[in-house]
């Protein structure tokens, strides 16, 4: 069947929202925590927030400047069909909220109290709070010719206010915008003394709203609401024009609070006049109106969970477990010169990286450091050690990727500082984003020089490292660490990479290999032999790369799909992705590590890699994957990564032929088996 003849793939962002519905029901189960599962509403606002800041943005692009007519009706129809997902969405999010969670805390002993419900001694403390805490801060705009409509930060919270009568000067503005200062904390917890055994709070929006006629004497209010609207965050640079990349994203950063609206969110009680105005304020359509039954952002409720601990509503603390074999030598560099390290995050600890790099700045013989920078989060303990290495006049050498979305900032701090003290940063290639993971220490070792290198699936965040599912690989070899050299050389000053002897290379090479993977497991099911592909990642959203996986199923190859998000191959359909099968994790970590696996006949191939197979990671972005070779760490990571998951029916969705997804527990009547929760076990009785 050729390209052109098949059936559409499924579209992407309709499997991120199909993702983010998965982790809403992690917010439903009785199994979870319950302030765990209150974490899940809110991480499934957090990235609500992301997808309308960027996905959205861009398909809007699509519409307003189509390439072509076809190209213009595509994205009015996929543009229909994401704001029907996302109001659906939205909607079980807020019915989530108000008739589950809610009750529950409240039997829990946590109540988050509304005016209404807020005793005599309770109001007159939020009273005093609002004047002493929360007045001083609110400044209210009347408009009028002299006090056009403000300008209006991407997710602030607002308030929007019609009042009556006449102003001081006589003049009957009726409409008035209150800004709310980011820094006033969303949720307050009431003393104790007022709340008896339970824990009482607040919410700040909840507090101005009673309030609010006090901020206009003399003026009765005739209606009100609560709004935020998100706006395009992703930051477009001209990076051919500009000379100073760092300088051009801090003045992008500047603007990014301002770009264009793409979602208004009201409460549900907003007269409709006054949502109409906010839409013509903002250039929206009702397409881009959520009208929500709660607080407009979910996200800051997350600061209930901080304020309310209670370790029996949280999941057990996890403790990653040390490999067995660091704690035998005294050096990691003689530990790596026994042999490789593979660290299995957050199941096994992240400090043998963090020692690695420690011991390498404080040993005399290490002449120079390497590492690339994605997301090393404000607060990193590895930039300190490089900082650190710096002053100790090291050389250092950090490719810093100044474009990590939502990390430009810290970024930008982090590369300021390493410069500060000597450091060597450059900003890898001009229009690619450098997303692969990369430390390298070279070492000198009587006459000659040695090299250790770590390459990793996920980012050089210690916090992350405890959240996220990752594999790390410590290692000495030669031909990997040279490769290794070679890429670092390549980002610097931008030669031509050639000859790698180990690494796969984006954009280069990586996608180009991964498809000749396919084709040969293809070629040899027609020719009547075994064949196998089993894939793990994130997301997979490459048109060629789904076309040719759909292909070797229909083959006869036997193809399991493991992606935590968007995958837009469907599984199962007949006659088009005959033999391929679509799985995605949702548990207590984010499923992260990237692992392929091709097996023709006996020959067994296995990649870990920092790339999931999408158009960006193949061609605009910096990305490595590396063979693991040794037979018995390839059968560690087919055991822990592939297989355990393969087994999963209390975490596992399923897709369906037509692209939606159903739970396995629920499928099979039963929870089964976790591969998290037997990993850990696993790693716990290792410990043991």
């Amino acid at each position: 069947m050729s390209p052109a003849a098949s059936p559409p793939l499924l579209h992407r962002d309709l499997g991120t929202l199909a993702f983010n519905a998965r982790v809403l029901e992690m917010a439903r189960h009785a199994d979870v925590p319950l302030l765990e599962r209150l974490r899940y509403l809110c991480i499934v606002s957090s990235n609500l927030d992301e997808f309308f800041e960027i996905r959205v943005s861009d398909t809007l692009d699509e519409l307003r400047q189509p390439a072509t007519p076809a190209g213009q009706a595509h994205a009015a129809a996929a543009m229909r069909d994401i704001s029907l997902s996302a109001h659906a969405l939205v909607d079980q999010q807020y019915a989530l909220y108000n008739d589950h969670l809610t009750p529950a805390l409240k039997k829990a002993g946590i109540q988050i109290l509304s005016h209404g419900e807020r005793n005599g001694a309770q109001r007159r403390w939020v009273s005093a709070f609002f004047a002493r805490e929360v007045r001083p801060l609110l400044v209210p705009v009347s408009l009028d010719p002299a006090h056009p409509f403000p300008q209006v930060a991407n997710k602030s919270l607002h308030f929007i206010v019609r009042l009556n009568g006449r102003d001081a000067f006589g003049r009957e503005n009726d409409i008035a915008i209150v800004r709310v200062p980011r820094a006033l904390p969303r949720v307050i917890k009431l003393p104790d003394e007022l709340t008896g055994r339970r824990q009482g709070f607040v919410l700040l929006s909840s507090v101005i709203r009673a309030h609010l006629h006090e901020l206009f004497p003399e003026r009765h209010v005739e209606g009100f609401s609560q709004f935020r609207v998100t706006r395009d965050s992703d930051l477009v640079v001209d990076e051919l024009e500009v000379t100073n990349l760092r300088q051009a994203l801090r003045l992008g950063l500047s603007q990014r609070q301002f770009g264009r609206a793409v979602r208004l969110e009201v409460a549900i009680s907003c007269p409709e006049p006054l949502w109409q105005f906010l839409l013509e304020q903002f250039n929206l359509t009702e397409q881009a109106l959520y009208r929500v039954d709660g607080p407009v952002n979910l996200v800051r409720l997350a600061q209930l969970i901080d304020l309310a601990p209670n370790p029996a509503l949280h999941f057990p603390p996890y403790t990653p477990a040390l490999p067995a074999t660091v704690p035998l030598f005294d050096s990691m560099f003689e530990r790596l010169r026994a042999g490789d390290l593979l660290l299995h995050h957050p199941f096994e600890s992240f400090e043998p990286v963090v020692s690695l790099l420690r011991e390498a700045v404080h040993d005399p013989q290490v002449l120079s450091i390497q590492q690339t920078i994605y997301r090393a989060g404000a607060d990193s303990a590895l930039m300190d050690l490089l900082l650190e290495a710096a002053s100790r006049g090291k050389e250092v050498v950090v490719v810093v990727e100044l474009k990590a979305r939502f990390d430009e900032e810290a970024n930008i701090n982090w590369a300021e500082r390493l410069e500060a003290l000597g450091a060597q940063v450059v900003y890898g290639i001009v229009g690619l984003k450098t997303h692969a993971k990369m430390l390298l220490i070279t070492r000198r070792e009587g006459r000659h020089l040695r090299r250790y290198g770590h390459l990793s699936t996920g980012n050089y965040n210690p916090h992350t490292a405890r959240l996220y599912t990752d594999v790390g690989h410590l290692t000495a070899d030669a031909r990997i660490t040279a490769d290794m050299a070679q890429v670092f050389q390549h980002l610097a000053s931008q030669s031509r990479v050639t000859g790698l002897k180990a690494l796969l290379m984006a954009p280069f090479a990586l996608h180009r290999r991964m498809m000749e993977h396919v084709h040969a497991c293809t070629a040899a099911a027609k020719a009547g032999k075994p064949a196998r592909i089993v894939l793990k990642m994130n997301a997979l959203t490459d048109e060629a790369l789904g076309l040719a996986l759909a292909e070797a199923g229909r083959a006869g190859v036997s193809i399991d799909l493991i992606v935590r998000g968007a995958c837009v191959v469907p599984a199962g359909r007949v006659g088009f992705s005959d033999n391929v099968r679509v799985r995605s994790i949702v548990g207590r970590f984010l499923e992260h590590s990237r692992v392929f696996y091709f097996r023709v006949g006996d020959d067994e191939k296995l990649y870990l890699s920092s790339a999931d197979w999408m158009g960006r990671n193949m061609f605009r972005r910096i990305e490595l994957a590396w063979p693991i070779a040794d037979p018995a760490t390839r059968q560690r990571l087919i055991d822990e990564t592939l297989t355990a998951y393969l087994h999963d029916e209390r975490d596992a969705w399923q897709m369906m032929p037509d692209g939606h997804y159903e739970r396995l527990a629920q499928l099979r009547g039963k929870p089964g088996r976790s591969a998290q929760r037997e990993l850990s076990r696993r790693y716990d009785a290792a410990r043991r």
